[in-house]
């Protein structure tokens, strides 16, 4: 069973923290505010101590006949007291000593007095000051904090040593003994009982506490696990694209601040849908967490993040000081990913395992100040390495015209290209070398600027392919190509180049079928020509949709064979009418290798029955060997260069021989 990291925050938000045990909770009681306890019984033995000396004054008031005595035992015990606590407060002993020495002090401290006290002439004035020894008792059992044996035992002491002194000095007077014995004996009983309760109390409010510390704790363990949720992806535990948001504006804010470098990297696996489809989800989950832990545990010591960009992306954020750290870095998590070795035998490019595509952009000083011109530099670096062919890393340059800011003004300039008719067909012969006649024609697309240069088809298509609009622009193409050839009757049949994209998209048979209502055309007379390469994956919805142009009557044409990976695998899977062999095989004849590379071609595609078209013809010699190798049709400046609608009728109908 796989556990995800959203399992994980689960069983996090579920559990509670365990209670301690009765004697576990009496244990942290004692245990409980420490310092605190010290502090405070080092402060009331003060203020005891000084009280004790205060009643020096009383003393010489009521019994000055041995006044200096008792004068002199309160002073010894108060420093000696005083200098026992100071010694255990500097050996940082536990409070529990501090009030053993504090009970033990008022015992000695009464004892101390009342030895001297009770050699008085003046009886009747000691027989009143007697009750003295009630504040004794109730400084144990009231001004302290002391545990109730401690306290019973202190306060017990106290009245023990009363009562003998009753015994031994006051033996004839049974009113006086039996009064005060009475009242000490009330004081012990009625201070102890408050000194129970208050310890009772005193626990009660620790439990309360405690108890409210752990339903604190509680509360921050659940909102941290919450937070962690939603900072987290629940699939691979990586940082979301919320926590990477929060994590690249501070990066942002260091280098607007402070000139520290950093590169957003954007990683994307190969293939995924591919693997997807192919494997299950539930493997395809698990590919998903293997290759975030790897490339986590790639970049992490490096001082590198990684967090889920969207379902198969993933981004990377790294301190950077040169572009070639970038470099490094980037291909490090390629090569690392590819170095796992997952199998991947759905993909159809020559590669039979899990590699990852890498678009990187770092920061420079005239970049801007926009985080998202940044992020938007990666993606199209990202591009840029899905276009070279997958499984490489590339780093967004701004002189490349494929990913710097003239692409940029490129997209600007297809959005508007239809209605400023920025763009238009032109028109390239194909020659049926069997018969000499050119019946058909490739509809090529040109682009415009507003001041009337020219931009290259290997510029813009692929930068409307990047942005979409090829979806209109492909649209509006085949719609010239009918209106101006084919309701012209200029050529029997026009070949239009589709985009993946376009194979792609639901609905675009019933649009085709849309503009042949509209011109009042037959399907037999449009072919559509599929480029074999990388960005054209086999899968059902691609074939779904050539079968759905095939019905209209639409012919499906193999562009640029022998240049990608997938050649056979179309071959085998779709009856294509033509093959169009790339011109890379022609020009290559001079060469007997080349010449017999050319045959082989020939003769593969032959038997599988479509007719054969070789592009590239620029020489007289080329095209001998093409009529030698009993070739259907060519194309090329020789035949013919490609021209607008209206000058194509002037090309010869017929080629000589």
């Amino acid at each position: 069973m796989k556990h995800t990291f959203a399992d994980a925050i689960e069983t996090d938000l579920q559990k509670s923290l365990q209670r301690p045990s009765t004697a576990e909770l009496r244990a942290l009681y004692r245990e409980d505010d420490e310092r605190a306890r010290a502090t405070a019984t080092r402060k009331g033995l003060w203020i005891a101590v000084l009280s004790y000396l205060g009643y020096s004054l009383t003393d010489f008031l009521l019994i000055p006949d041995v006044a200096v005595e008792t004068a002199l035992a309160r002073l010894l015990v108060s420093v000696l007291a005083l200098t026992v606590l100071e010694i255990l407060v500097a050996l940082k002993l536990h409070a529990r000593w501090l009030d053993r020495i504090s009970a033990a002090a008022l015992v000695v401290a009464y004892a101390a007095w009342l030895v001297p006290a009770v050699h008085t002439a003046y009886v009747e004035s000691l027989s009143y000051y007697m009750i003295f020894g009630a504040i004794f008792m109730m400084g144990a059992n009231l001004f302290f904090n002391f545990p109730f044996l401690l306290s019973i035992m202190a306060s017990g002491a106290i009245l023990a040593t009363f009562l003998t002194s009753l015994l031994l000095f006051f033996p004839h007077d049974s009113s006086y003994a039996f009064a005060f014995s009475t009242f000490y004996l009330s004081c012990f009983v009625f201070t102890s009982y408050v000194n129970w309760k208050l310890n009772v109390e005193r626990y009660h409010v620790f439990l309360n506490a405690h108890e409210a510390k752990l339903r604190q704790t509680e509360a921050n363990d659940r909102g941290a696990a919450l937070l962690r949720m939603s900072n987290t992806d629940y699939l691979t535990g990586l940082d979301n694209r919320r926590a990477v948001d929060q994590r690249l504006r501070a990066y942002w804010n260091d280098w607007q601040g402070e000139g520290r470098g950093f590169a957003a990297m954007l990683v994307d696996v190969d293939f995924f849908k591919k693997y997807n489809d192919g494997y299950g989800h539930i493997q395809g989950d698990h590919c998903l967490i293997t290759v975030a832990s790897t490339i986590r545990e790639a970049v992490e010591p490096l001082g590198g993040s990684i967090g889920r960009y969207g379902g198969e992306e993933f981004i990377v954020l790294a301190r950077v000081d040169s572009r070639a750290d970038v470099v490094a870095l980037a291909e490090k998590i390629r090569a690392t990913v590819e170095g796992l070795g997952v199998p991947h035998v759905e993909r159809r490019d020559g590669t039979a395992i899990v590699t990852v595509s890498v678009g990187a952009a770092f920061t420079r000083d005239h970049i801007g100040a926009k985080l998202e011109k940044m992020i938007h530099e990666a993606d199209r670096a990202l591009y840029s390495a899905k276009a070279h062919g997958r499984n490489c890393a590339r780093v967004f340059d701004p002189s490349d015209p494929h990913t710097s800011d003239e692409s940029e003004n490129i997209a600007a300039l297809l959005k508007i290209a239809i209605n400023q008719n920025l763009v238009s067909m032109v028109y390239q012969p194909l020659v049926d070398l069997k018969t000499g006649r050119r019946d058909a024609a490739e509809a090529l697309m040109r682009l415009k600027t507003l001041d009337g240069d020219n931009i290259s088809p290997t510029l813009f298509i692929p930068v409307a392919e990047r942005t979409g609009i090829i979806l209109e622009l492909g649209k509006w193409a085949i719609r010239t190509v009918c209106r101006e050839m084919l309701m012209s009757n200029q050529a029997e049949v026009v070949s239009v180049n589709v985009s993946p994209i376009q194979l792609k998209t639901p609905g675009f048979a019933a649009s085709i079928a849309a503009i042949l209502g509209e011109t009042g055309l037959s399907g037999h007379r449009l072919a559509f020509e599929i480029t074999e390469g990388l960005d054209m994956e086999i899968h059902s919805d691609v074939l779904r949709c050539i079968s759905d142009l095939k019905t209209l009557g639409i012919r499906i044409w193999l562009d640029d064979f022998g240049t990608g990976f997938a050649g056979l695998s179309w071959l085998r899977l779709i009856d294509f009418d033509t093959v169009k062999i790339d011109r890379s095989f022609l020009h290559d004849i001079d060469t007997s290798r080349g010449r017999v590379m050319l045959r082989d071609i020939v003769h593969l595609v032959r038997h599988r029955g479509p007719k054969i078209l070789v592009e590239g013809v620029e020489t007289d010699e080329q095209l001998r060997c093409l009529h030698e190798m009993d070739i259907d049709f060519a194309q090329g400046y020789q035949l013919g260069r490609p021209v607008p609608a209206a000058r194509s009728q002037l090309l010869p109908r017929l080629l000589s021989r």
